[in-house]
């Protein structure tokens, strides 16, 4: 959602304004709803690229919540003094996959050069801007560390955040992506053809934050409410492995 900037720091008691992560949208958009049916307050939700809003976050734009899909925005975002720090926990974690349309003649995808080149037959392999965004870090550390990464670099198509670089799978502008397994789940359009081992790259996890700014008197029962066990049910339903 846009137009963020717009609302006035008085309505803050009537809605809880969230930062998070475009992986996080389905799972979150129903936690949300979860939330309003058992009379909670509107909830107001931006989804981006977890450093995109992080520098929001540094400018002053208002938010009451952050969730970043990676340890290392968080702590970007704690530097700059933009989150309370004691209000901090990582709350999820998640899996990196390689995805196809589902239409693709193939279903299980070896992680070698030569099938990763084959498969692609010439597309391009889409994922997150690997200096920028969390997926295309994590994609970038688990080519490296699988020897893949100088046959396929010149075949990447970076995006802005995840669920940009399943879009273009889905649309079939690429053959193949690699996106969270979360993703997968969330598009009917996609078949999982390979999940790198969890070794090959860093922890995919997910902290959760008060905003340094928040005087929101029910963003903490918010947070409070995504790490209950409804909030919890609701993640894990969407395929997020729960830390907590």
């Amino acid at each position: 959602m846009g137009g963020l900037a717009a609302n006035a720091p008085a309505a803050a008691q009537d809605s809880v304004t969230i930062f998070a992560a475009a992986s996080l949208k389905d799972a979150l958009d129903e936690a949300a709803r979860t939330w309003r049916a058992a009379g909670g307050v509107e909830i107001k939700i931006s989804y981006a690229g977890s450093m995109a809003l992080a520098r929001q976050l540094e400018q002053g734009a208002p938010a009451d919540i952050f969730i970043s899909a990676d340890i290392e925005t968080m702590d970007y975002a704690a530097s700059r003094k933009s989150i309370r720090p004691d209000s901090r926990f990582n709350l999820l974690q998640n899996r990196l996959v390689v995805v196809a349309a589902k239409s693709a003649r193939f279903d299980n995808l070896p992680l070698t050069a030569e099938a990763l080149t084959q498969a692609l037959a010439g597309g391009r392999l889409t994922t997150g801007e690997v200096k920028s965004v969390p997926v295309g870090r994590y994609a970038q550390a688990a080519l490296q560390k699988l020897g893949l990464w100088s046959a396929v670099e010149p075949r990447l198509a970076m995006t802005e955040n995840v669920r940009a670089a399943l879009a273009f799978v889905t649309r079939g502008e690429a053959p193949l992506g690699i996106v969270y397994a979360t993703d997968a789940v969330a598009e009917p359009g996609v078949k999982v053809v390979a999940q790198f081992p969890a070794g090959s790259h860093p922890p995919i996890v997910y902290p959760l934050a008060l905003t340094a700014q928040t005087k929101n008197p029910v963003a903490p029962k918010l947070l409070a409410f995504l790490r209950s066990n409804a909030g919890r049910a609701v993640f894990e339903k969407h395929g997020f492995i729960v830390l907590e």
